[in-house]
């Protein structure tokens, strides 16, 4: 039973002591990354891409372990805050009359303010153990970038962050919040890279996507010997560290005596959502086959629901090796949302592979409903949710409206990734009535594709 109200508590000394890698339970392989076709007369490969992950990194991603060890430098760090809490919602069941349990699990209490200092505070880690000096990376909304660059300050490591320009106007507090940690940040497409300037060139005003802002951080990190770029989703190691979410959240179900029906998580490139689904994909193996997992993306950037499952890029350049993904294509600019961490080209090749074998769902909404859900769920909790994070509300108050209409009893639980404190121009705009819904049409998807192909 819990002590405290609604809240599911944890101690200290129960923040996980290893990852979890859910290939080790899939019953099928997941397809590996292939190198970039080689350029007409080219001998030795495509490109001079010199290795960005330490051997460490590089082996969590690719080992066959169900679980890895969590190295106790980085569990004591994660004790400063985790385990964080689950909570029940149950002012919102009240108000939506449902007879649904929601649970959610709310990562907002980091100190970066999001769940990517999960990943963050291990790669600063291992990335300082292998004599790097200096990390850089793309940021959408900026949650990544700010975590990174506060997990890399106390390694003596300086942190350089290529920010997608949209964003960076759109939330000019998440650059002064990087700054203070100590990092450079970069407005993107900018004129240090000939990524940036080859974007600026097309269009001068290009909003930037995450694909252009990660290509930029590969190039600007490869003219610097001790730089080393480093991604906050999709990787597969990305996805492993995050799943401290999931491992404490069923913990804490078991305190609340329940066991979830459906599992939802915002879908960006995909450690939001695997952090929250991976863990308890493995207890559905034994404990109920009939848990969903929903991934909610934007219709502004729908890769699962509206992509194709091919081999692409992940940067705008085509740099990287080309992994199997369901894809807009690499190219694809989405329109400038303020759920600036979805607006990502790709979904990371684990959860496309499981969304291809139909393990998970996935589902596409709106900007407007996914902020009227957001203020929905602030009007009753009192949390002001991230754009990205609204997301994931807005189909829980979905599921727990059909469960109202059939009469039945559903508990839902969905990750809470990140606070809105830094998204309330966003909110203002909602509230005045001047936001706008953009959605690609099926001509602008296929010419992105096209391009893949």
């Amino acid at each position: 039973m819990p002590t405290t109200g609604d809240v599911y508590p944890l101690d200290r000394d129960q923040v996980p002591t290893h990852w979890y890698s859910v290939g080790a339970d899939l019953p099928f392989e997941i397809p590996a990354p292939q190198p970039p076709p080689r350029p007409e007369g080219a001998a030795d490969g495509p490109r001079n891409l010199r290795p960005q992950l330490p051997l460490s990194l590089y082996r969590q991603g690719t080992g066959t372990q169900r679980y890895v060890e969590i190295p106790e430098a980085v569990r004591r760090e994660y004790q400063r805050w985790r385990p964080t809490p689950l909570y029940r919602a149950t002012q919102l069941e009240r108000e939506l009359e449902t007879p649904a349990h929601i649970y959610f699990k709310f990562e907002g209490t980091s100190p970066s303010g999001s769940h990517k200092i999960n990943t963050a505070l291990p790669q600063a880690y291992y990335y300082s153990r292998s004599g790097v000096t200096e990390l850089v990376t793309g940021t959408g909304a900026g949650q990544w970038g700010s975590a990174l660059a506060m997990a890399s300050h106390p390694y003596g490591m300086d942190t350089t962050v290529f920010m997608v320009r949209s964003s960076y106007e759109q939330k000019p507090y998440r650059g002064t919040l990087m700054r203070l940690y100590g990092a450079r940040v970069v407005k993107s497409p900018s004129d240090l890279t000939e990524v940036g300037r080859a974007a600026l060139r097309e269009n001068p005003d290009h909003p930037g996507s995450l694909g252009i802002a990660n290509a930029e951080a590969i190039e600007y990190a490869s003219t610097r010997p001790a730089a080393r770029f480093s991604v906050g989703s999709g990787e597969s190691h990305v996805l492993l560290h995050q799943t401290v979410i999931g491992e404490e959240a069923l913990l804490q179900m078991g305190v609340a005596g329940e066991f979830p029906d459906v599992v939802i998580g915002a879908m960006g490139a995909g450690s939001n959502f695997a952090g929250i689904t991976f863990p308890f994909y493995r207890e559905g193996l034994t404990e109920d086959s009939r848990l969903r997992f929903v991934a909610v993306e934007p219709e502004a950037c729908p890769k699962m629901t509206r992509g194709r499952y091919l081999l692409d890029y992940t940067d705008f350049s085509g740099v990287t090796p080309r992994s199997k993904m369901y894809t807009l294509g690499h190219k694809f600019a989405a329109y400038p949302i303020h759920a600036g961490g979805l607006r990502y080209h790709g979904a990371a090749p684990i959860v496309s592979a499981m969304y291809d074998n139909k393990l998970i769902e996935a589902v596409a909404y709106a900007q407007t409903r996914v902020f009227e859900a957001g203020r929905t769920f602030a009007k009753a909790e009192g949390i002001i949710p991230a754009p990205e994070s609204a997301h994931a509300i807005a189909r829980a108050i979905d599921e727990a409206v059909e469960a109202r209409r059939q009469r039945r009893k559903s508990v839902i639980l969905f990750s809470l990734s990140g606070h809105g404190l830094l998204d309330l121009g966003a909110y203002d705009q909602f509230l005045a009535g001047d936001m706008i819904d953009s959605r690609p049409s099926d001509e602008e998807i296929q010419d992105s594709i096209a391009s893949v192909l």
